[in-house]
Formats: structure tokens, sequence, C-alpha cells
């Protein structure tokens, strides 16, 4: 009589673990971006998208342009690229995303995409069928608005992007990218404000900015010689951030962030 209360106790202990292993998947998602505005109830709803959580290794393609998509991915930890190629196989980054991006959001809708996403390091990633977003969008309109709120990010991040390659000189598009991801790690606790860790090479930072790797190279060593900023090994130490704005003309408007950019 007594192991059916033991039983039932035990099992509300695991049920109540599994759901806080559940909660901590996608806690970076649209952190410092109006997250607060999610309810209990949306968050939980964010939880249940995720069908599994998968880890794929570095420079690995998880979607090929042209080819149908049903899933969509929230990048829980690592570093992945969206990128398209010209004939000769040339690469051009056109996003980097970090810890609680929705990667590919945008593939709900259109079916397929017309660029390819891959990972640069080492990732886990949460996968969200998108069956699972058909029945968001008419059980949660709230919820369905903020994740179309993080597509219109990416939106604004492109736009941001675009500026950066016509308008901007090398330094200037350099310490653009840093400027940026400075901000976008912070917002889900990966930077200090003056250092993080980014392991990218100094030819996907060429691939992301139109750049050769030995004109990289160049700024980056006048950045590091005028006391702005470091970038070796993986690590980037921001050392006047003051500066590496002004030479980036960075202004954090177009992320959206709920608090005033570092």
């Amino acid at each position: 009589m007594n192991d059916a209360p033991q039983m039932l106790h035990e099992n509300n202990v695991v049920d109540s673990e599994q759901k806080d292993k559940r909660t901590v998947r996608s806690k970076d998602f649209l952190k410092g971006r109006r997250r607060e505005e999610l309810s209990a109830e949306e968050l939980r709803a964010v939880e249940d998208l995720i069908s599994e959580v998968r880890t794929v290794p570095a420079r690995h393609n998880m979607i090929v342009a042209g080819e149908p998509v049903d899933f969509s991915t929230l990048l829980l930890e690592g570093t992945m690229c969206r990128y398209m190629d010209d004939r000769q196989g040339m690469r051009q980054l056109v996003a980097l995303q970090v810890p609680g991006d929705f990667v590919d959001l945008h593939a709900f809708p259109l079916k397929y995409l017309d660029h390819d996403v891959a990972t640069i390091t080492e990732c886990q990633v949460a996968i969200v069928p998108h069956s699972a977003l058909e029945r968001i969008m008419e059980k949660f309109p709230h919820l369905a608005r903020m994740l179309w709120f993080s597509t219109l990010l990416d939106a604004a991040m492109h736009r941001e992007w675009i500026f950066r390659l016509g308008r901007l000189d090398a330094a200037g598009r350099i310490a653009h990218f840093f400027a940026e991801i400075n901000v976008r790690l912070h917002l889900v606790g990966r930077s200090d404000g003056n250092s993080f860790t980014l392991p990218i090479t100094q030819n996907d930072l060429a691939e992301a900015l139109g750049m050769t790797t030995v004109h990289v190279n160049r700024v980056l060593r006048d950045l590091r010689e005028q006391g702005v900023m470091t970038f070796r090994g993986g690590l980037v130490k921001i050392d006047d951030v003051e500066r590496l704005h002004r030479i980036a003309e960075f202004e954090s408007r177009y992320l959206f962030t709920d608090t005033a950019a570092i």
C-alpha cells in the first residue's frame, strides 16, 4: 500500500527534473530583446516546440539552398553562419549566428532557403518541426508575433551588413563586425562587454566582410597597434569600446535591445 505513493512522488520528481532541463534549452531565445513580454505559458510553448537536441560537428552544412526544409533550428551553443557561393565557389557569409538565435525560422513560411546554413564550430542545436510551428500560430497569436519579431531582427541585421559592406572602409567593416558581435554575445551572457570567445578564422572574417585574408590580417594588426582591439586564436579583447564604435560608425538601435547597448 505504501509503494504506490512513493512511486508517484518519484515520478513527480523525474517530471520536474525533465521540465527544468527543457527550460534551460531556450533560455537565450530573445534574451535582452523583449523576452520578458512572453508569458510563462508561452515560454513553455517554446520549449514544447523542440523535438530534439542535436550535436552537430564543425563545418557541417545543415541546410542546402533550394532543398525542401521541414524544420527550423534554434542555436543553443556554438557559432553558425548563413552563406552563398558564387560560380567559382567563393563563399560570402551573409549572417553569423550566436546562441539564442533562431537560425532559419524564415524557412517555415518559405519552405526552402535561397542560401546555405552551416556550422562554424561544433554546435548544439534544437530542432523545431514546422508542423509544431503551425500549431503555435493558431493557439498563441502573441508568441507568433514574437517569432515574427525574431525574423525581423534578422532582417535589420541584414540591412546593417549591407551598409557595412557598401559604405565602410576596411577598418570600419572589421570594427563594426566585432562591435555587433560583442553586443549580441553580451545579451546572452557570453561577453563581459570587453572580451569574448569567437572561434572563427581570419578567412571566415574575410568572407563576411568582402575582403582578402591578407587585408584582414593587416587591418587587425593596425587595430591592435592602435590599442583598439585584438583578435587572436579565437579570443577577442576590446581595449577601447568607444573608439571601436567610432571607427565602425556603430549604433545599436538596429539590434532592438531592451537596454542601452555596450
